[in-house]
């Protein structure tokens, strides 16, 4: 049976735990997500209190980190979602995200309307993709990939 959560503490909690043991056991993100058998952005997001896993998987993630079956349980169910609390944010990696949708913000959304039409990018078949790729001018550069599937406005 499918369940969903509607405080976030426990999932908070569980996510804190999980990072944890992930540290004890030198674990990286992309380890974790294979044995879970799915992204490691899923995978990751998942872990930190965004998405549900199937329970093979969140039997697979517990078992690696050494969490309990409650922690199984809990990553199974459907999460009360939004990692970031109704204000500016103050971590300045999630900042720097918050200020590039300040400056393009406004540009995604004309460009997306005028090749799409009235609708939004859906959050929910959704993929992301992070990389680290050499800067040709020194240093490197991270390439992130959002891809959405677009939703058009439906009248009713």
């Amino acid at each position: 049976m499918v369940h969903a959560q509607f405080d976030p503490t426990a999932r908070e909690a569980l996510a804190a735990a999980a990072v944890e043991a992930k540290t004890r056991k030198n674990l990286s993100w992309q380890e974790i997500a294979d044995a879970s058998g799915l992204s490691v952005a899923f995978t990751t997001a998942a872990i930190l209190g965004q998405h549900p896993l199937p329970e093979e998987s969140a039997k697979a993630v517990t078992e690696l980190l050494g969490l309990d079956e409650d922690a199984a349980m809990l990553l199974q169910a459907i999460p009360t979602r939004g990692s970031i609390p109704n204000r500016i944010p103050t971590d300045p990696t999630i900042y720097r995200f918050y200020e590039m949708l300040q400056v393009y913000g406004t540009t995604l959304k004309a460009l997306v309307h005028e090749q799409f039409g009235d609708g939004i990018i859906s959050a929910i078949n959704f993929k992301i993709d992070v990389k680290k790729v050499a800067d040709p001018e020194g240093g490197e550069r991270a390439v992130i990939t959002l891809n959405g599937k677009y939703l058009p406005t439906q009248p009713f």
